[in-house]
């Protein structure tokens, strides 16, 4: 008696496998990633049950057509208003899963190959903002003699020094930060569980020092730069309190009145005046943490001022246009003619 052939596994059981054993044993992706493809997953199956009229754990693969992936971008778009970026990051989870889904279901080869076929869509990638020198100084300003401008003032300076991300420097525990005159450095834990040092300007370690005898309680596992409550900072909590240094700054600096600075102004601020500075790129795109060198060329691309540095090194052209003058025998021709 001939064996019963295998059934191909479910909708839900991709899904569950996708997740449980793919995304975090077999890729071993950050929780961060993992939590990004998941938000990305509730919305699109939330757009689907309500497209379809069909419960998610009732849905098949033939259910995720090319129509139904585009209508859900556009969604993403229009009443979400996501920028293009946001809407090609929740595609590629999508495509993720298809790509993951092929492997596991054969049968459904067809359709995941048409679903697979929805275009990444193009955007022009806007220029990058940051700050000039003075501008940056006054956002950190001088601690005051509260517990939140002591804060406030390491943590704007900390980031300018490292040029870290948001969820790189909140995550920074007391241990992570090494203050010996030496050898004066902070680890930083990146996106992808990467990890990288970043030495310290000697103002930074002083801030830290001071914040450090200041707060004794702080143990090596607890937040460096900690919540009133003692937890880590959120990314809202540290945009709120940068809000507010930039308007602060605006006495000095009122130019600053009609930028619009977030916290990754800063990143983009450290790694302009590094490149300014003429440090290489290869050590920015370390500096930072990038994957790969070409992210921090868009750096060179966005400082107008290096441009101008290197074409003031050509020789410009004459203006004077000289009349050109035909050789004799080519007059003689032509005379002939």
């Amino acid at each position: 008696m001939s064996k019963r052939a295998k059934l191909p596994p479910s909708f839900p059981a991709l899904v569950q496998a996708y997740f449980g054993e793919y995304l975090t044993q077999q890729r071993a992706l950050s929780p961060q990633t993992v939590a990004a493809y998941r938000d990305g997953f509730v919305l699109f199956l939330d757009f689907a049950e309500k497209r379809l009229g069909k419960a998610p754990a009732a849905m098949v693969l033939a259910d995720v057509t090319p129509e139904l992936i585009m209508d859900f971008l556009d969604h993403l778009e229009r009443q979400r208003h996501n920028s293009v970026r946001s809407r090609n990051a929740r595609l590629a989870a999508l495509r993720s899963f298809l790509k993951f889904a092929g492997h596991r279901d054969v049968a459904s080869l067809q359709v995941i190959e048409r679903a697979l076929g929805v275009p990444v869509k193009r955007y022009e990638r806007p220029m990058f903002g940051y700050l000039t020198r003075d501008e940056m100084l006054a956002v950190i300003g001088e601690p005051g003699a509260s517990w939140l401008s002591q804060r406030d003032h390491a943590l704007f300076l900390l980031m300018y020094n490292t040029g870290a991300r948001v969820s790189e420097v909140v995550g920074v525990k007391v241990g992570d930060v090494v203050l010996d005159a030496s050898a004066a450095c902070v680890h930083l834990h990146g996106k992808g569980r990467k990890q990288r040092s970043v030495p310290l300007w000697h103002t930074t370690v002083k801030a830290l020092r001071a914040w450090l005898r200041a707060n004794p309680e702080l143990m090596a596992e607890a937040p460096l730069l900690p919540s009133r409550n003692g937890r880590e900072m959120t990314r809202a909590n540290v945009t709120l309190r940068l809000t507010l240094a930039v308007q602060r700054a605006t006495e000095s600096q009122p130019a600053l009145a009609k930028r619009k600075v977030s916290p990754h102004t800063i990143r983009h601020t450290t790694a302009m005046h590094l490149l300014q500075a003429g440090v290489d790129i290869s050590v920015i795109a370390l500096w930072l943490g990038h994957e790969s060198p070409v992210t921090t060329h868009h750096y060179v691309e966005a400082d107008l001022a290096m441009k101008e540095r290197a074409l003031a090194r050509l020789h410009e052209p004459s203006s004077k246009i000289l009349r050109y003058r035909a050789p004799d025998s080519l007059l003689n021709f032509l005379r002939t003619l």
